[in-house]
């Protein structure tokens, strides 16, 4: 079957709060230029459109319909869409790729967490009969993993601030961070936690962002850039929703992926954690060595946009390969509560 390649990946910057419509064309015409520009392509050279948004965080049904203003109405493209973050959405356009049916793609995904209070939004997510009805919000559930993971001596909250503290000292340097810099871990340490044991440097801020990939089939992608990153494998897994039913503080789905499609090798990983405990646990599933780069951009606890920040992981990771800094790289996306999905992809130098 036909290898598939990143071509170009462009983000918008991740602020807390953006002023306009829902829908995310603000966001997406400009960094849909910006890869048109990297790879030479116009909207029509492009074989097939798949977006990743929720129609529960802009609060309105279809508006992802709305989104696909920012590509044009004319002439008529092979679009599809999927409510969850993009990630999966360039698992789809993968698919389209290797089964032949188009020799490009182009992937993108996009949220206005501002627009809501995304901490009762994620909690429809839940299962319906059970424990939605209870609302507890995303930080809550993850407060209880954490906390399950401090009691049985997994990560100490020492542990937790070193990541926070790592992660912001990278963000540093991306200039699509919505905040970074050098950060004292006795004075995180010191903070009040908000939803005990996790203080506010444990959780991923409220982000508005959009993020676009392309993707090219080998042969073609080698014309779009110098150092097209192959994707080598690709996997997604699910736990059980119900989260009574399974070990909190390991991520069975995560490792099955990372099984699927090989870990070793890996110099740079971009991993897909909102909570500081959550980066420990898929580090830990994938087996990344102390030899692994993890998070060279800052990751999501220094920018989480909703429904694109996995899909940026894979282009943080892929980045790394068409700069040259590294020859094979991995992103990690998760989605649903307490890391219940999980896709890993690796990509190579093509």
């Amino acid at each position: 079957m036909t290898e598939v390649a990143v071509v170009a990946f462009a983000q918008a910057p991740n602020v807390r709060r953006t002023h306009g419509t829902t829908n995310g064309v603000e966001m997406l015409v400009p960094i849909f230029d910006e890869v048109y520009t990297r790879t030479g392509l116009s909207k029509t050279d492009i074989g097939f459109w798949c977006s990743g948004s929720s129609d529960y965080l802009a609060g309105r049904a279809f508006s992802f319909i709305s989104a696909v203003d920012a590509i044009g109405a004319f002439p008529p493209i092979h679009e599809s869409h999927v409510e969850m973050d993009a990630a999966w959405a360039l698992y789809e356009a993968w698919l389209k790729i290797r089964m032949g049916e188009v020799d490009t793609a182009l992937v993108y995904g996009f949220g206005k967490s501002s627009a809501g209070e995304l901490r009762r939004v994620l909690s429809l997510q839940l299962d319906p009969y059970t424990v939605a009805p209870l609302w507890p919000d995303s930080v809550s559930i993850a407060a209880l993993q954490a906390r399950l993971g401090l009691e049985s001596g997994r990560w100490t909250e020492q542990d937790l601030a070193e990541v926070a503290a790592r992660n912001r000292r990278d963000a540093a340097g991306n200039p699509r961070a919505q905040f970074g810099g050098e950060t004292d871990v006795a004075a995180l340490l010191e903070s009040t936690p908000i939803a005990d044991p996790l203080r506010r440097h444990d959780i991923a801020p409220v982000t508005d962002g959009a993020a676009v990939i392309v993707l090219a089939a080998a042969d073609r992608a080698r014309d779009l850039a110098d150092r097209p990153a192959v994707i080598s494998g690709i996997d997604h897994r699910i736990d059980t929703p119900s989260l009574g039913a399974r070990d909190l503080t390991t991520s069975p789905s995560t490792r099955l992926a990372g099984d699927a499609v090989g870990t070793d090798g890996v110099e740079v990983a971009e991993l897909h954690a909102p909570f500081t405990h959550q980066e420990l646990i898929v580090r830990h599933e994938l087996g990344l060595g102390d030899a692994v780069r993890i998070n060279p951009s800052g990751g999501t606890l220094t920018g989480n946009p909703m429904f694109s920040a996995g899909l940026a992981r894979i282009g943080e990771a892929a980045q790394r390969i068409l700069d040259g800094d590294a020859t094979r790289t991995l992103g990690h996306a998760t989605s649903g509560p307490a890391l219940q999905q999980n896709l890993v992809t690796v990509l190579e130098r093509g």
